[in-house]
């Protein structure tokens, strides 16, 4: 398994290039994911490390890019995007040379953008101006100018008496306002005039664009009769508050009017035409843009981070070399050197590289090697939490037991036939949907988990097999083991004396109707127990019982797994305090459980026989193993056979013993697991505190200390080396705790704390867990039920109607049903039973070994820094 069994072995190393050498290096080193770069100057502020203004650089390069993006997606110009895995970085000079041409490109485009706002500004005024000239035509030619004069003296004369005679001469106004206002703007004007002017519109045909915000926009234009020079001050004030555009030039004669709107047409044929071209030569522009502004972005990102990499280094004593410090993967170091040779000769460098490898106390990442398949397994462990160095990897066992897991809750075989087919589209179509590159974030989840969801199609197919489960039916492939044990003629008889419209129920014994010769069903269920009235009593039962013994299996894998980490770090002491007693505690309860339930199984039946040298009367003393397990922990004193010595059967013959000493090895059995509790509670942290002190009893034994009275100064020797400290309490703590790792420079209380809460956890999480699994028969049978009902309820409704019009009622009853099946039962109930699946995993699984304390490797690499920022462009 390699790497995905345990992470890659990690190497701290040192990396000393020559200055001018050092970006060619950085460039040829991100073309593959091997080094993961230490930060150097961790304590040096962002502004004032030494590559920022490069930085700035190619920020305000991607800034310009980006403005370019936007305006080709606003003219609706295709972007190609091509998947070019080709990460040589560009010359100095031709960056240089491409900064140049997005500085020219990003001023053109924005005086093009700002000329053609000013046209568009421009032909909205025209276009305003020849409604009003018209609609003002159209106004007067109504007789509109004698209607408002009435109207107007009509309204004087009612509230002051005076005839207009006496007042100002009667004026008009002509203006543009949106068409959704005007309502309020008349009642407005109406009220602020007090009735003393006219006011009437017309809606413009033509819905004019608004050069601000491109939106089509609704307007009409409206002429307002009033007299006086304060009614006109009261109008334009009232206008301004809407917006509304007026234009106290308008010709007074008709004259007037048609010569200016001839006018105003030819502007306007003439604008169109400026317009035209200009917006032409944009798109042009903008079309030659989209073609390379892809690869001008990939570029500039790859510049960039060489850049922000760079700002890691330091500078050796001379100032000549930049230092590196690095984390490598053991296997890799030979590719990294071959890197830095080929960008060395590259730069015409003479110097070359040095690349160290460094001891260093540091904990290294953990990198697990993984491919388009197993990546979806080892993100479900890394979404727990990341492993620690070298410890065992559930990854590539996760690959089976998470679709089998999953496939126990979702078991049926027509949908896992869907899903399959759904996992399959998805892997055969995989070079055609990543080249369309689709964004969709919910198509994205499906599509990385693709091979989960095909093996979850195909485990699932697998137990539906095993359950006989298809749409909620069953299918008799191999012939079913049960015969009907009556006659004819008593069927006959039992038919005539039931009642009408009522079904009669038969009993099966298996005594009688179960062919023993032909043995049990070939595989999976018996298709007899889908019809049967006591189905669900079988299955719930069947099913609980494995839910137990796959759990206990799963979590003893698991425990199994811890010694595997223990045997590779050279722990004795974990091995014999805490794998063996937690193997013996799980043993001695849960797995004897399991045994229980696979002999019952195979020895008690319906026949009366004789088992394990007690005669077993019948069914109903099969051992009931829940209240044994009660009477087990309470060592309860019970009969031993299911009958007395004169042959007679006992009372509650269900809870006696079974097998010879029972009583006495389930009491053995239940003393180890009690001794085992303090074993794992006292064991490890007796054992490092022996450790540690026969530590400082060693290191108190070697050492002497000599004490300068003048200066307050200690010199501490140790097999005849002195090491000067200061005499403070911090150095002297940290003068005894040197050379101690792990749970070595702990104190006793804080290593008893860690101990009981692991312990605490694992007796504790040994029943809970045990309960957990049996998540695996509920959600199986919740999902059968809503498969039956979906049937029964649904298309079942379809097969009542005979002809043509049972044909139309099948499909169309079909397609609901089919729409139901994949929507329910498909997407809602796979989501349950994955989350279920994730959890018996995360929980139940991983706790028996998995510590998920490390932190992950993440190389500097080209590849996966532009596939991160191009996620981040959507």
């Amino acid at each position: 398994m390699g790497s995905l069994y345990r992470s890659e072995e990690m190497r701290f190393c040192q990396m000393i290039v020559e200055k001018d050498a050092a970006f060619n290096c950085v460039a040829e080193i991100g073309k593959r994911p091997y080094v993961q770069f230490k930060d150097l100057n961790a304590d040096v502020n962002s502004f004032q490390r030494m590559f920022v203004r490069d930085i700035r650089r190619f920020a305000e390069m991607e800034r310009k890019l980006r403005f370019l993006e936007e305006q080709i997606k606003k003219e609706k110009i295709t972007i190609h995007s091509v998947i070019d895995k080709n990460y040589d970085a560009m010359s100095h000079h031709d960056i240089n040379q491409l900064e140049t041409t997005l500085a020219d490109l990003e001023r053109d485009v924005m005086n093009m953008n700002e000329t053609e706002y000013q046209m568009k500004k421009n032909f909205l005024d025209l276009k305003e101006w020849e409604a009003v000239l018209e609609k003002t035509d159209l106004f007067f030619q109504g007789g509109i100018d004698d209607e408002a004069l009435q109207e107007i003296d009509q309204a004087n004369e009612n509230e002051t008496g005076i005839s207009r005679g006496d007042k100002d001469p009667m004026s008009f106004s002509v203006g543009v306002i949106r068409t959704d206002r005007i309502n309020a703007f008349e009642r407005v004007l109406w009220r602020a005039t007090h009735r003393t002017a006219f006011l009437r519109h017309s809606p413009i045909e033509d819905e004019l664009e608004d050069p601000d915000t491109g939106d089509k926009v609704s307007k009409c234009v409206f002429i307002i009769f009033h007299n006086g020079e304060r009614l006109k001050n009261i109008i334009i004030k009232i206008c301004d508050g809407f917006k509304a555009k007026l234009y106290p030039k308008c010709p007074k004669t008709s004259k007037d009017r048609h010569a200016a709107a001839i006018q105003v047409r030819t502007q306007i044929t003439d604008l169109r035409t400026v317009m035209a071209q200009t917006h032409e030569h944009s798109f042009k522009v903008l079309n030659a843009t989209a073609a390379n502004i892809r690869a001008w972005t990939k570029q500039v990102r790859i510049h960039k981070s060489i850049y922000n990499t760079m700002n890691y280094f330091t500078f050796d004593g001379i100032g000549k070399f930049f230092v590196a410090e690095c984390w490598i993967p053991l296997r890799d170091i030979d590719n990294v050197r071959k890197a830095l040779e080929v960008a060395v000769e590259k730069n015409g460098s003479t110097v070359k590289p040095v690349l160290n490898v460094l001891h260093t106390d540091e904990e290294p990442p953990t990198y697990n090697r993984t491919n388009k398949f197993t990546a979806v397994f080892q993100g479900i462990v890394d979404s727990y939490g990341i492993a620690s160095y070298l410890e065992v990897n559930p990854a590539p066992y996760t690959i089976i037991t998470f679709p089998f897991i999953f496939a126990c809750m979702f078991g049926d075989f027509g949908h896992g036939v869907l899903m399959f087919l759904c996992g399959l589209y998805l892997v055969l179509r995989e070079k055609n949907l990543i080249s369309r590159q689709i964004k969709d974030e919910i198509f994205g989840m499906f599509f990385g988990g693709r091979y989960i969801i095909l093996l979850m199609g195909l485990f699932s197919i697998h137990a539906g097999f095993l359950y006989n489960d298809g749409f909620a039916k069953s299918f008799n492939v191999f012939t079913s083991s049960w015969r009907n044990p009556y006659n004819h003629s008593f069927l006959l008889e039992m038919e005539n004396s039931s009642s009408p419209g009522k079904e009669a129920q038969l009993t099966f014994a298996p005594e009688d109707a179960f062919m023993h010769s032909d043995g049990p069903y070939a595989f999976g269920m018996d298709p007899i127990w889908n019809i049967a009235e006591n189905r669900l009593n079988f299955f719930n039962s069947m099913k609980m019982k494995l839910s137990v013994i796959l759990g206990i299996t799963q979590m003893t894998f698991g425990v199994f797994l811890s010694l595997q980490n223990y045997r590779f770090f050279k722990s004795k002491i974990d091995i014999y305090t805490v794998f063996i007693p937690q193997l013996l505690f799980l043993s001695c309860i849960f797995i004897y459980l399991c045994l229980q339930i696979v002999m019952k199984w195979i020895f008690f039946w319906t026949v009366p026989d004789t088992i394990f040298g007690f005669r077993y009367p019948g069914s109903h003393c099969a051992p009931s193993l829940l209240i044994g397990l009660i009477n087990m922990f309470m060592f309860k004193e019970r009969p031993a056979g299911f009958v007395n010595a004169n042959n007679t059967q006992i009372d509650q013959c269900y809870l006696s013993q079974w097998y010879p000493g029972q009583s006495l090895i389930e009491a053995i059995l239940v003393i180890i697991a009690v001794i085992c509790i303090p074993i794992m509670l006292f064991g490890k942290p007796m054992y490092i505190l022996r450790e540690q002190r026969k530590q400082k009893k060693a290191v108190g034994d070697n050492m002497s200390v000599r004490i300068n009275m003048h200066t307050d100064e200690t010199e501490v020797i140790n097999n005849g080396n002195g090491v000067r400290t200061d005499a403070h309490p911090e150095n002297e703590k940290a003068a005894t705790s040197a050379g101690h790792g792990g749970h070595q420079d702990e104190t006793f209380g804080d290593i008893m704390v860690h101990q009981s809460i692991h312990t605490i956890e694992y007796v504790l999480g040994c029943v809970s867990h045990t309960a957990s699994y049996l998540r695996l028969w509920a959600l199986s049978l919740a999902h059968a039920q809503l498969s039956e009902v979906l049937w029964h309820m649904v298309l079942g409704n379809a097969f009542g109607s005979d002809g043509i019009l049972g044909v139309i009622i099948l499909y169309f009853i079909f397609f609901f049903f089919a729409v139901l099946t994949f929507s329910i039962l498909v997407l809602m109930e796979g989501l349950s039973a994955f989350l279920h699946a994730l959890r018996l995993h995360w929980v139940e699984f991983q706790s028996k070994f998995y510590l998920g304390l490390g932190y992950p490797f993440v190389p500097f690499s080209f590849n996966q820094i532009l596939t991160e920022a191009s996620a981040t462009d959507t």
